[in-house]
């Protein structure tokens, strides 16, 4: 996995580069397919922006901004965005084949009825 950080408008210190570099890596924990990360630091401004661009396989991509005083902060909030896009999104691939679509079970003593659409022969429709 590649991991990127640029920065716009100035340079960064090596201990906060250093710092995105250890918090970029901890996304692996939450997903291991991921193929790239580029962090891109805006330091125009009081408030300094930090962009992430998260590539997984399968050509999905998480992306989150934010913006604060505080380079480390800025980080640590774009993090918390990405990781709740992630585990979201790992929620929705995983496979749930052990338990039944909701409509399709039916409930205790009722017969089971097919949905084509239409009303039954028995039913009047308004």
């Amino acid at each position: 996995m590649q991991i990127k950080i640029s920065a716009r408008h100035g340079h960064l210190r090596d201990e906060t580069k250093q710092f995105i570099m250890e918090k970029a890596q901890k996304l692996l924990h939450f997903f291991d397919r991921l193929t790239s990360i580029e962090v891109t630091v805006d330091l125009e401004g009081d408030a300094k922006t930090v962009e992430f661009l998260v590539s997984a396989e399968h050509k999905h991509d998480f992306v989150a901004r934010e913006s604060n005083g505080d380079i480390r902060a800025a980080t640590d909030l774009a993090i918390a965005k990405v990781e709740k896009q992630i585990r979201k999104y790992k929620e929705r691939v995983q496979d749930h084949r052990r338990t039944p679509p909701m409509g399709e079970t039916p409930k205790a003593g009722e017969p089971a009825r097919e949905s084509t659409g239409t009303a039954p022969a028995n039913e009047e429709t308004p």
